[in-house]
């Protein structure tokens, strides 16, 4: 098998690597029958040098290549007909800006395997950039609350080298009393919990959230039945819940009034109830003040998401009172702080990287290489000109 690795190409440009130099060279000492090539890239977090030292091949040619592995969505007039591609189509939601992307998918005959598909049989994902967006999104929202009231400094995380580096900067920064809510039971939540663990955040639950004040910084992380509850009988179950969200309410807006900074990390769509309306800003108590909307949906969990921000400028202010965006960082209280950046994880790229990688090497080579894989046949949406079977709700948007 003959893997591509491809240079990015969608705007902004992203410099995440799905496989590391080290990995590539790993790879194929593990597999004699895998060899990897790569597209030259300018904008990789590693560069092509570091590719050729550990003796994988350049080219400008993909052609001969069984599979193409990427990042972000390749243009659709980039797609090499007939081929395998790995990478993040953002199709799977209906998504209208990738429409012309899903089409270009079917006519060209692209056997697209979607990364965010990859799961295990009880539909736990494999492979994700979660746990790094989790890790820069919290770090994010910390830097705004400080920037914000001007009571402490953060470098930037695309500041700093790597992982270790951002850990360093928190030796120093004592953080004031405030309250800080984390949603969501994924990977980006995970990487949130570890932030709030670096900076020696105590966790509490969320009746003690409620009910007391600390002399001291603390999180409480809400997730399935702290955080809905089902209309008809205020019960929850898991399964239940996510076969039919819309009968479930959402719990989080009785926190409003205690919570400083909102980290949210939960998976959303359409049928899933907000954390809160965009009438619940109104109220006299409202208390948050900064919100880092991690997983970004536009209009979503989140509703003043407005769209997303950028690494450059990643947090912009939304007046609580007439939804307007304004300037950040102002300690108005009638201004909320919302960091909205779609692409965190290229902040800490190299350690995104490989971790990525190492999780793609440790449970999806096999299954690729293999004739038959249940994983891969699930995040398979499309082949020959056809969806498969478990995407054919797509139908109306992918033909």
């Amino acid at each position: 098998m003959l893997i591509g690795l491809t240079r990015e190409r969608k705007s902004p440009p992203d410099n995440r690597v799905p496989l590391t130099p080290k990995q590539c060279c790993e790879i194929q000492k593990k597999f004699p029958g895998v060899k990897i090539v790569v597209e030259p890239s300018p904008s990789r977090c590693y560069s092509d040098a570091e590719y050729v030292a550990e003796g994988i091949e350049l080219t400008e040619d993909l052609t001969a290549c069984d599979v193409l592995m990427g990042v972000k969505e390749v243009p659709a007039d980039m797609l090499i007909p007939g081929k395998t591609y790995f990478f993040f189509s953002h199709t799977k939601k209906k998504q209208p800006y990738n429409q012309k992307l899903m089409h270009a998918l079917i006519e060209k005959h692209i056997r697209m395997i979607d990364y965010e598909c990859l799961m295990h049989s009880d539909e736990q994902r494999i492979l994700g950039f979660g746990l790094f967006a989790g890790i820069v999104g919290a770090h994010n929202g910390l830097l705004t609350y400080g920037r914000k009231f001007g009571l402490y400094e953060l470098p930037a995380a695309h500041d700093v080298k790597n992982f270790r580096e951002l850990v360093g900067s928190y030796e120093h920064i004592k953080l004031p009393n405030i309250k800080i809510a984390v949603t969501g039971s994924g990977k980006v939540a995970a990487g949130v919990l570890e932030v709030m663990v670096q900076l020696d955040i105590e966790p509490i639950e969320p009746e003690d959230y409620f009910k007391n004040d600390y002399p001291y910084p603390v999180y409480c992380h809400f997730k399935g039945r702290s955080l809905y509850a089902r209309i008809e009988d205020s019960s929850f179950h898991r399964e239940d819940f996510h076969m039919h969200p819309q009968q479930y309410k959402c719990l989080f807006s009785q926190y409003l009034s205690k919570t400083d900074i909102l980290m949210n990390g939960i998976y959303w769509d359409r049928n899933v109830p907000r954390l809160f309306e965009k009438t619940d800003l109104l109220r006299s108590d409202l208390r948050m003040s900064v919100i880092a909307d991690i997983t970004c949906d536009i209009d979503g969990s989140v509703p003043i998401n407005t769209g997303s921000s950028t690494i450059a400028e990643p947090v912009y202010g939304i007046n609580r009172k007439t939804l307007e965006q304004v300037a950040p960082y102002q300690p108005d209280r009638d201004i909320i702080d919302v960091m909205a950046v779609d692409n965190l994880p290229n902040e800490l790229p190299r350690d995104a990287s490989q971790y990525f990688g190492l999780h793609f090497e440790k449970y999806i080579l096999e299954e690729l290489l293999s004739e038959h894989s249940e994983i891969i046949e699930r995040a398979t949406i499309c082949r020959d000109g056809k969806l498969t079977p478990r995407y054919e709700y797509l139908s109306d948007y992918a033909y």
